[in-house]
């Protein structure tokens, strides 16, 4: 580890003050600090926001809900309202770490957690997104776990945030405050950014820029929602693949679809293929294999990653049954 000064903040402006200095926000820390452990991360000076007021979930006055971007995870997930209103969200955080991180880890830190590439965390191997034009190792070496949606020649890895693929599901959006008082929101389908010829830079944030909170808009009720991951194992382990489904059925009639995958995109992938297939259509099992044909459109698997093709349509396919019903 590269040697850092450290600064606690117990208000905003003070935070926005340090960050726009150059130092990097932390709050739970689950995933910078073994970066930095790694060296993959050698930040000069980091900023302890854990004190900030940021830790709230409340109910939009449109019907939606705000979860704060220091809001932990276990708080997010056992949350009445989180449970009742989208219970996607529950379900991703619940599957998303072992218990002892989901009591640390922010949801703001959640979805600007970086790669579990191998090669990203090994600084002997060339990485676009760790050191930009050294190469990309997992092109062409083990690459089993890695994205077929998104990818580019500079980059293959997946975003491994389950909670960020119910968000992109329900097209949420980011609140930031950046240093000069601004404050804008952002979508969370621009949120994270696709790694193009610029795999480093993952998330539309600007310099100093503070997340404040997330939003997930107010949908259709009912609305039914859940989500599916794929594993290797069932203990704590990262998607091969996952699905995020919500579904608004009113009459037997699917009025509004929203459908997200993970585990197999350089982001968190929405299915809007798959969504325009079911709005208007009865729910029934022929719909669900039929519809689960598209979310594989565009993928480009590696030699070792052509199983999740399948695998995901499958994924999506059981969870469109498993939240829509069947028969």
């Amino acid at each position: 580890m590269h040697p850092f000064s450290f600064t606690k903040v117990s208000d905003t402006r003070e935070a926005l003050n340090a960050g726009q200095r150059g130092g990097r926000y932390i709050a739970g820390g689950t995933t910078l600090v073994d970066l930095m452990r790694e060296t993959v991360e050698r930040p000069d000076t980091l900023v302890d926001i854990s004190d900030l007021p940021l830790r709230d979930v409340t109910v939009t006055e449109r019907g939606g809900l705000r979860i704060g971007a220091l809001v932990r995870m276990a708080e997010a997930a056992a949350h009445p309202k989180v449970r009742t209103l989208y219970p996607v969200v529950f379900q991703a955080l619940e599957l998303s770490a072992s218990a002892q991180l989901r009591n640390m880890a922010t949801i703001g830190g959640n979805i600007m957690q970086r790669t579990r590439c191998t090669y990203f965390r090994d600084v002997s191997a060339a990485c676009n997104k760790r050191e930009p034009g050294s190469g990309c190792a997992a092109r062409e070496g083990f690459n089993r776990t890695h994205a077929i949606l998104g990818t580019s020649e500079s980059c293959v890895a997946t975003h491994p945030s389950d909670v960020a693929v119910a968000f992109a599901a329900l097209e949420a959006r980011v609140h930031l405050l950046s240093p000069d008082g601004t404050e804008r929101t952002v979508a969370f389908a621009d949120f994270l950014l696709r790694p193009g010829n610029t795999p480093n830079r993952e998330q539309a944030v600007r310099k100093g820029e503070l997340i404040t909170a997330v939003e997930i808009p107010a949908l259709p009720r009912p609305l039914k929602s859940g989500y599916l991951k794929v594993r290797d194992r069932q203990s704590y382990e990262f998607a091969l693949t996952s699905a995020a489904v919500a579904l608004h059925i009113r009459g037997g009639v699917i009025r509004e679809a929203k459908v997200a995958v993970g585990g197999v995109g350089t982001v968190p992938w929405k299915l809007p293929a798959v969504e325009h297939r079911l709005i208007g259509e009865r729910a029934s099992d022929a719909l669900w294999a039929e519809a689960s044909k598209a979310a594989a459109e565009g993928a480009r698997p590696l030699q070792h990653n052509g199983f999740k093709v399948e695998l995901l349509q499958r994924t999506v396919e059981r969870q469109l049954r498993i939240v829509g019903g069947g028969k």
